[in-house]
């Protein structure tokens, strides 16, 4: 499940503010599970805060995977935790830049 920590509108995602509840209402009432959360933090921000805050509501609610972390922050997401990581850049280069 995609927690929009950064709260940023073009970015897909529950807020944190609702995570728990509607965690709580996808197994209780929808019987979905969940395995665990994953979060994109805003470019403009330090990683660590958005990183511990995903990690903390995994913990809240039981959940041991966390999909956090790129190329550019992908050491600061594994010291908060994280069991996968987005590394493409790192390994492939950078993306062509389209327009």
């Amino acid at each position: 499940m995609q927690v929009n920590t950064g709260q940023e509108d073009q970015k897909a995602g529950v807020p944190p503010r609702v995570a728990d509840a509607f965690l709580d209402d996808c197994r209780n009432r929808l019987g979905i599970g969940i395995e665990g959360l994953m979060c994109i933090p805003p470019l403009d921000e330090p990683p660590g805060p958005h990183f511990a805050l995903l990690a903390k509501i995994a913990r809240r609610n039981g959940l041991t995977k966390l999909s956090m972390g790129m190329s550019g922050d992908f050491e600061i997401a594994i010291r908060h935790g994280a069991t996968s990581v987005r590394i493409g850049s790192a390994l492939f280069g950078a993306r062509p830049q389209h327009g």
